[in-house]
């Protein structure tokens, strides 16, 4: 990186942790509390990942995402998904048209809803996975597939999945491999008092608030690059990955814990999204270098989906969380010296 757009990307890192500030200040109009699951959503936009919402009904998730679009002015598109949902629902068809001046007839696309900027995927476990595929392709290819044709996406591209954890019946749960396609799982939970107080107050009068847009889908794209060039030391690099390795069973360096209760762990993509949103968590903060304290941040979320505990953990009682809890403990002990100089640029996603 030469001098002058070193000198550029500091100056644009200062507007993105601006913008950033803009944003939070219009969710806040309508989304009360949820702070922790805002930093997230928004540093897997940034980063350009996707997330997975796990939480139960009423807790804002659609509002959430709708809210976002409209501060970021981009197209929103809800799906909702059900039993009955067919691929091309989500994907788009093609008909038969005929020309009124020729009488000629053609196949025209109609482009479904997944063609929009940010997509919520409502309940994503309530659809087989015949459609479940047709989003997760689309996530994958950003593209999608009628009549041997193929039809781009907009860019930028974005998919909230929701997921309901406490109802079981009629559901299909998504395979590994597909859940490995979201960056980020989110979780989010009931809201304190004060905050629930809040939004009672809140829903429950005559005034309706209205967001501004903050940032176009151009300057959300040039943020999405910005990430990418930042640096990243080659230890911090290394320690994102030594959380990821140490999450197989049948890594040599493996703990006793993870050897004893996990079925199988992250693959070479979680260290890829480990270094990419911590970067972008970086970025939002207004730094231009990354620390290990970033990796530790987004370690959860983005390891979360990625590890499969077996039937001891469950009948010990011991949650993924508090194995990705261990493995930072175990990492940050091991950890090399900070001060090494080389860098690792830009992983493939």
């Amino acid at each position: 990186m030469n001098d002058s757009q070193n000198i550029g990307d500091r100056e644009l890192i200062e507007r993105l942790a601006s913008e950033y500030a803009a944003i939070k200040a219009e969710l806040a109009k309508a989304i009360i509390g949820q702070e922790e699951t805002i930093e997230q959503v928004i540093t897997a936009l940034v980063a350009g990942g996707h997330c997975l919402l796990v939480g139960v009904p009423g807790l804002a998730k659609t509002l959430l995402v709708h809210s976002l679009a409209s501060t970021l002015k981009l197209d929103f598109s809800r799906i909702q998904f059900t039993p009955d949902l067919m691929p091309s629902d989500i994907t788009g068809t093609e008909v038969i048209q005929q020309d009124r001046e020729t009488g000629e007839r053609q196949f025209k696309f109609l482009p479904g809803p997944i063609f929009g900027n940010i997509i919520l995927a409502d309940e994503i476990n309530r659809t087989p996975p015949k459609t479940q595929a047709a989003l997760l392709e689309a996530m994958q290819e950003r593209q999608v597939t009628a009549g041997g044709t193929r039809h781009e996406l907009p860019n930028p591209f974005f998919v909230l999945a929701t997921q309901n954890p406490i109802e079981q019946d009629g559901t299909y749960p998504l395979p590994e491999a597909q859940l490995d396609r979201f960056m980020f799982d989110v979780r989010i939970d009931y809201p304190n008092e004060a905050d629930e107080l809040q939004v009672v107050l809140q829903t429950t009068d005559d005034k309706e608030e209205s967001l501004t847009a903050v940032v176009d889908g151009a300057q959300l794209l040039e943020f999405r690059h910005l990430v990418r060039r930042i640096p990243i030391a080659e230890p911090v690099a290394r320690y994102a990955m030594t959380l990821a390795r140490g999450s197989r069973p049948s890594d040599p360096r493996a703990s006793d814990q993870v050897k004893k209760y996990v079925r199988w762990g992250s693959g070479p993509r979680g260290s890829q999204y480990l270094v990419l949103a911590a970067k972008a968590r970086a970025a939002l903060q207004g730094r231009h270098l990354v620390e290990r304290d970033d990796v530790d941040a987004v370690a959860l979320p983005v390891l979360r989906h990625r590890i499969r505990l077996n039937f001891a953990a469950e009948a010990d009682g011991l949650t993924v969380a508090q194995v990705i809890q261990d493995l930072i403990q175990r990492a940050r002990n091991g950890a090399e010296p900070a001060g090494v100089a080389a860098v690792f640029r830009n992983p493939t996603s």
